[in-house]
């Protein structure tokens, strides 16, 4: 459910028509790089244009560009086999310390979780941020310290998890209405 601040984390289930192909060519790392590299500054080119959210689902990275040639890279996790998505979307609406209710296939697979987790409980899996994407129940959020470690992996239901140290910085830096490109 996502009024009043509630955000229902479910998957994209429709293909969208307005798909990016070409991989950013950031520098590739292997998986077990991917938890290791953290944060930082990198060379990306890109034909996107500052201020654009580029994820790419096999680097496990998620590139805010900052323009003439380079972008912040976030290690995240994605979307798990069979919740994957790609495409353009833009950011529908932020939120700080969100409530999160557990949409209906999270529920299927974990029916002991509770039908609210306010925002601000260490159980809440959008950790202390969450940026709503468009046409569906998807987010860019943080974390629990419990799911820390999914981070560099594809664990998620759709949405893309980030650290909360990372979301909470890239939060600050997007606005509503900022793009966000998925690749595969």
């Amino acid at each position: 459910m996502i009024g009043s601040g509630r955000i229902a984390a479910t998957a994209l289930s429709m293909a969208l028509g307005a798909l990016v192909t070409a991989a950013p060519a950031a520098a590739h790392v292997s998986a077990a790089q991917r938890v290791a590299v953290g944060r930082g500054v990198i060379d990306f080119a890109s034909d996107a244009q500052p201020g654009t959210i580029v994820i790419s689902a096999s680097q496990r990275r998620l590139f805010y560009v900052v323009g003439e040639g380079r972008a912040i890279s976030y290690p995240v996790a994605v979307p798990k086999h069979g919740k994957e998505w790609s495409g353009v979307k833009s950011i529908q609406a932020k939120y700080e310390n969100p409530d999160w209710t557990p949409p209906a296939d999270v529920r299927a697979d974990h029916p002991d979780l509770p039908d609210v987790i306010p925002g601000g409980s260490p159980r809440n899996p959008m950790g202390s941020r969450a940026m709503l994407l468009d046409g569906d129940q998807v987010a860019i959020h943080g974390t629990t310290a419990r799911m820390r470690a999914s981070i560099g992996s594809a664990a998620s239901y759709g949405c893309i998890r980030m650290l909360n140290e990372d979301v909470a910085d890239l939060y600050e830096r997007v606005g509503v209405g900022t793009t966000v490109i998925m690749q595969p």
